[in-house]
């Protein structure tokens, strides 16, 4: 490894350990209460309709479902609903609870329409608010909706070009030549077309087929290329093109969930990561029929441009990902700073620990900081800062790579898959170190600013601190202040 590289990571790293440290200062604890009011129990109705809803939308938005009940749970307990139950599935949600003495159910079906970055901001703002008592449920159902509609922040074209963006950083990070990046850079650009003319003209349902063929026709131009000669690195523009497209967050969300005991969640998302990969190694392998090639070569070329290169492609990356996923464009800064992080503290760990625990290194070092940045002003939401995160870090490759190797009938893919899954854990095990560590700080802050008997809070989001409601002799249910 290049020492600039790792004297770049350091100086990164020390940096963010700054701004973290005075952003912690500047943090200011979410405060709500909820009035002094009664509330019918006509009014427990619409408290379902919401959890319903906002269960739907953050299911849509790649919460994990752990997080998910955990919100529908403060919800039903401001707004006064008892004997609340809600459960989380990465295709539904269901709740329930008592209404005039009868128990009531909604259910809905999620997880088919995945949000776009900005409206995932929108919807943990809205969330916030709601666990906090600051917004009642008729005008929280009515927010969720107008949240839907939103467009997109970027035009298509930008989108396109946000394509582009992502396909050349990847490809400067898997070492790429000159010609290599270039490659990518179109590359990225049909892949973009393809996905956005699906995304307009194929129904949800058959989705699959667009990701089938975007890995075909990528796979086929890259394979015709290497007949001619030219010496471009056929395993960046493979994979950068595609980048987007691989099950990283999903596959590593999978692990997080079965880790701590959703079982259901966590090997539903697992099989889907795992066809995601099997689809897109089905295209590639396609096409290497097509055009005749024996052996799929993966062989990287050698970076021609130092030890800048990398640094750089990170904030083309976090560029790309913004205008490409639609975040706000206020995230940018702060995604790229989740993004250095993440980068730098991978590149430190490989140094000392190999390539499998520098991805552990990485998560550990990034899921603090995304909470910090979560409780910004201008911040967004953990999922949003990080999730780029994920893509950089690239799991789902390797096991591109694997699956691709065992379709063409490399046993070596094996390996690769064992890689994969090694990854996986560490990233996963990674965030939940990283999710302890941020709980602890912000326990000590707490008690140093409030006293030991402070309460605790998510370390990916704030939790009301409101007491649990009572109820009065007549029936009704009253918020206490």
């Amino acid at each position: 490894m290049p020492i600039w590289s790792v004297v770049i990571a350091v100086a990164v790293l020390l940096l963010s350990i700054v701004l973290l440290l005075r952003f912690t200062r500047a943090v200011s604890e979410p405060t709500g209460t909820s009035p002094t009011v009664s509330i019918p129990q006509e009014e427990a109705s619409e408290t379902l309709k919401l959890m319903t809803a906002v269960g739907e939308a953050m299911i849509d938005s790649s919460y994990d479902v752990h997080s998910v009940q955990s919100a529908l749970t403060d919800i039903a307990r401001v707004n006064g609903l008892n004997q609340a139950e809600s459960i989380a599935l990465p295709t539904a949600v269901i709740v329930s609870g008592q209404v005039r003495g009868e128990l009531r159910t909604g259910a809905a079906v999620s997880g088919f329409r995945q949000l776009r970055l900005n409206q995932i901001e929108e919807v943990d703002d809205l969330v916030g608010q709601a666990r906090l008592g600051k917004i009642g449920p008729r005008q929280a159902l009515h927010q969720l909706v107008a949240i839907r509609d939103l467009p997109a922040p970027f035009p298509r074209w930008l989108q396109l070009v946000g394509q582009v963006f992502t396909a050349v950083a990847i490809a400067v990070l898997l070492g790429a030549s000159w010609l290599g990046i270039g490659v990518s850079g179109l590359l990225g650009a049909l892949a973009g077309a393809i996905t956005l003319a699906g995304s307009r003209l194929v129904p949800q349902r058959y989705q699959v087929l667009t990701t089938v063929s975007t890995a075909f026709v990528v796979a086929l131009a890259v394979f015709l290329l290497s007949r001619t000669g030219l010496d471009f690195g056929i395993l960046p523009c493979l994979i950068a093109p595609l980048a987007l497209l691989l099950p990283g967050a999903l596959l590593t969300t999978s692990v997080i969930e079965l880790s701590t005991g959703q079982m259901l969640a966590g090997s539903a998302r697992l099989a889907a990561g795992g066809m995601q990969l099997v689809l897109l190694a089905l295209g590639i392998v396609a096409a290497s029929a097509l055009v005749g090639i024996p052996e799929i070569l993966l062989e990287p070329a050698d970076t021609p441009l130092g030890p800048f290169g990398p640094w750089l492609a990170v904030a083309v990356f976090g560029l790309g990902v913004v205008m490409n996923r639609g975040a706000r464009p206020r995230s940018l800064g702060w995604i790229l700073i989740v993004l250095y992080v993440a980068y730098g503290a991978q590149i430190v760990g490989s140094l000392f620990l190999g390539g499998v625990l520098s991805a552990f290194i990485g998560a550990v070092a990034m899921t603090p900081v995304a909470a910090v940045v979560a409780r910004q002003r201008s911040g967004p939401p953990a999922m949003v800062s990080f999730t780029p995160a994920f893509w950089l870090l690239v799991p789902g490759a390797l096991g591109l790579i694997g699956v691709t190797s065992i379709l063409d009938g490399d046993s070596n893919g094996t390996q690769t898959l064992l890689t994969t899954a090694s990854t996986m854990v560490s990233i996963a095990l990674g965030v939940l170190v990283g999710w302890a560590i941020t709980g602890l700080v912000r326990r000590t802050l707490r008690r140093r600013r409030s006293g030991p008997d402070a309460s605790d809070s998510d370390p990916m989001g704030p939790e009301p601190t409101d007491p649990a409601p009572s109820s009065t002799s007549d029936g009704e249910v009253r918020r206490p202040t």
